[in-house]
């Protein structure tokens, strides 16, 4: 029988996530499956993998073809190294102990430069959230200086008014008492 690592499609419309299962080759995409291995989301920033690594590597040793999805997941999570470096523990290139180094290893640099990419994401985040506060505390800014520049015009306008209104009102005043 061929089996297959792949993705099953599971959610709704425009938000998927995927069980990864081992299948018959020939069974649909959602349809029987064997063994469900992990998941994967990639709704979440960065995509969330959760995955059986013992029992994905035993099946990859017994000969599961990963789809191309797949072979990528296991990849960045480490199963298809670990199956280099047994192949080469297998010839008596190194020694077991030797390969679990070497993972560990490459793993340790994996996660540091994933760490290292979300932390550069929040400064990011953090920098631009900056940015766009100091421009609206400049936009606002410049709106209050418009308005008390708005509301002085105003009330130059009603001051010479008042002084214009007392003027004609001192004028006039002379006028009638004469009379």
């Amino acid at each position: 029988m061929a089996t297959k690592i792949r993705l099953q499609r599971h959610g709704r419309k425009n938000y998927a996530f995927y069980p990864i299962v081992i299948a018959d080759s020939r069974a649909p995409r959602d349809g029987k499956f064997i063994e469900r291995i992990g998941s994967y989301n990639p709704n979440t920033n960065p995509a969330t993998i959760s995955l059986n690594f013992e029992r994905a590597l035993y099946w990859i040793n017994t000969g599961a073809q990963p789809t191309d999805s797949v072979r990528t997941i296991l990849s960045h999570e480490g199963v298809l190294m670990m199956k280099h470096l047994q192949g080469g523990v297998k010839k008596g290139a190194f020694t077991e102990e030797e390969a679990i180094r070497r993972y560990e290893a490459w793993k340790n640099n994996k996660n540091a430069s994933v760490e290292a990419t979300k932390n550069k994401l929040v400064e990011a985040k953090k920098s631009d959230a900056k940015a766009r506060l100091e421009a609206e505390a400049a936009k606002n800014k410049a709106k209050a200086e418009e308005i008390a520049k708005k509301k002085a015009e105003i009330a130059e306008a009603e001051a010479a008014k008042a002084a214009a209104a007392t003027a004609e009102a001192t004028v006039e005043t002379p006028t009638e008492t004469a009379e």
